[in-house]
């Protein structure tokens, strides 16, 4: 429901909604508020064959009923990634900061939930970091997985860094 609610009032900010990245493959109900874990598979988008599995509390209608805050979810979020296929690595960010790989609303306009991908060189391992980016009040939850690439059989499309 919180998506649903989100991508409206952000086609009705933003002109359109950006197209998913994401596909839900599990949902636990965790209590009668209707409060849930979410569970979604991603592709990066720059990586063939590795898939990474975020998951992430959505408030239930009478949490937020009772509670207040009506637009916003906790910053909590897990993330695991894993080989999923032959690896084949296109054009990535290979700087210190990485880059944003994923990115959903979390609140109706500030709080985001990212996943960002970093190439450690020196030990030749894709990072995967999930964090909450806020305009104010960031928070410190963060959920991190690696995929070493030493010893797999990779393609680099525009040849291995040196």
């Amino acid at each position: 429901m919180r998506r649903l609610f989100l991508g409206i009032a952000s086609a009705c900010a933003f002109g359109a909604a950006a197209p998913a990245l994401a596909q839900q493959v599990g949902e636990i109900g965790v209590d009668w508020l209707g409060n849930d874990i979410i569970v979604e598979a991603i592709k990066d988008p720059g990586i063939e064959g590795v898939t990474c599995h975020v998951s992430y509390f959505e408030r239930g209608m009478v949490d937020r009923l009772q509670k207040g805050n009506w637009f916003e979810d906790p910053s909590d979020t897990a993330i695991s990634c894993r080989q999923t296929g032959p690896i084949t690595i296109h054009e990535i960010n290979l700087s210190r900061e990485g880059e944003e790989v994923f990115k959903q609303g979390i609140s109706l306009i500030w709080k985001k939930q990212v996943v960002n991908r970093i190439y450690d060189k020196a030990n030749d391992t894709l990072i995967y970091l999930a964090h909450s980016r806020q305009v104010q009040d960031g928070s410190a939850k963060m959920s991190m997985s690696t995929i070493p690439l030493y010893g797999q059989e990779v393609v680099w499309a525009k040849g291995k860094p040196q």
